[in-house]
């Protein structure tokens, strides 16, 4: 795909983020990517179990487990602990994902994604502990307004478009971008989770997997992939987060896939034509004429008149004021997540798929 991609049209850039500045960060980037694999080789030691910790509530639910919000006993901080019942990841065939998931949690650093903290096993599970990032879910707050303006939108989408420039700079296609996998943490800013779906990418993959609305055209027709299946749902973020629904969408998930390949969807009259042309260069079916896989590189976004008033060092920096600061009143504080029934952590009198995590 590199070899064949294209200018972009410069009608909507401009140039307040230099070629010299970029590649400024580009030798950051590599820094950082190359502490990531050496995290990952070195395989991060935890010495952390069930008792260790204190279970106040849960936060969300899933196909594998349940996600708890826990305190730490001796530490006295709170984490998002995620416990995957191993009888349902032998199931449903998501043993390799979830040692996947397992080492890339163990090597992220970077401020928009979330990292692990501790992890461990007993017979019934397998244990991710993450920090607790207290703002609750994109999807919740989207959810609750409606839609968002283009200002926040634009406030997130730096955020995860550098989350996402991280990732692949480590080698990486993320592959689940949506509202319900983006955090928003106590001042406001967001943060990445959930990266069961998240792989390791040195050229193509065929796998189908992600979320039916938020699929590239290119994984629905099974032509193989890279990154840029990424950016295709970064732009179906884009449009989802300023109208309060994806662009393609139906009843069921085969008419979802039938509308994508089309490349074909409708822009809301509020839409402003900045943000009409950005979709125009991430929607697009063709991967040679998609943003963030032509000859600028980031700098095809980061240049691109919607993104015109982000400071991109401020915003890596945390030093742009966030436009919704969601209400917490205390680290451990649960209200902006959705309630759930309460579910007993299941036991078992021997260990559970020995042979199959012996190496987690």
């Amino acid at each position: 795909m590199a070899e064949d991609v294209k200018e972009a049209s410069t009608s909507q850039l401009s140039t307040g983020y230099s070629a010299a500045k970029q590649e400024e960060y580009n030798i950051y980037l590599k820094k950082i990517t190359s502490l990531f694999h050496q995290k990952i080789a070195k395989k991060m030691d935890s010495s952390a179990k069930l008792t260790d910790f204190e279970r106040r509530t849960i936060l969300g639910t899933g196909a594998y487990g349940v996600v708890y919000l826990v305190k730490h006993i001796g530490a006295e901080n709170y984490y998002a602990m995620k416990a995957l019942e191993k009888a349902k990841i032998v199931k449903l065939k998501q043993i390799e994902h979830t040692y996947n998931e397992k080492t890339i949690l163990c090597g992220l650093d970077f401020p928009f994604v979330v990292h692990m903290k501790y992890f461990f096993k007993d017979n019934v599970y397998i244990y991710f502990v993450m920090p607790f990032i207290g703002g609750g879910e994109m999807f919740f707050h989207l959810r609750n307004e409606s839609k968002f303006n283009e200002n926040y939108a634009k406030f997130y989408a730096s955020q995860v478009l550098l989350a996402l420039e991280y990732l692949h700079a480590c080698s990486l296609v993320y592959r689940d971008l949506k509202p319900e996998n983006i955090l928003i943490d106590r001042v406001g800013y967001t943060k990445l989770t959930d990266f069961g779906f998240c792989k390791f990418l040195h050229g193509r993959t065929w796998t189908l997997c992600g979320t039916p609305e938020y699929l590239a055209p290119e994984i629905i027709l099974s032509k193989g992939y890279g990154t840029t299946v990424d950016w295709w749902s970064f732009g179906v973020l884009i449009y989802e987060m300023c109208a309060g629904y994806p662009p393609f969408f139906a009843s069921e998930p085969m008419k979802v896939y039938e509308k994508i390949v089309t490349g074909k969807y409708r822009n809301p009259a509020h839409f402003s034509p900045a943000l009409i042309d950005l979709l125009s260069h991430t929607l697009v079916l063709d991967v040679t004429r998609r943003f963030g896989n032509l000859k600028n590189g980031m700098l095809d976004f980061k240049n691109h008149k919607w993104f015109s008033e982000i400071n991109w060092d401020h915003i890596f920096n945390g030093r742009t004021p966030a436009p919704f600061v969601p209400k917490t009143d205390s680290p451990g504080d649960t209200q902006q997540f959705d309630l759930y029934d309460t579910e007993k952590i299941k036991e078992c009198s021997f260990c559970m798929f020995e042979k199959e995590f012996k190496d987690f």
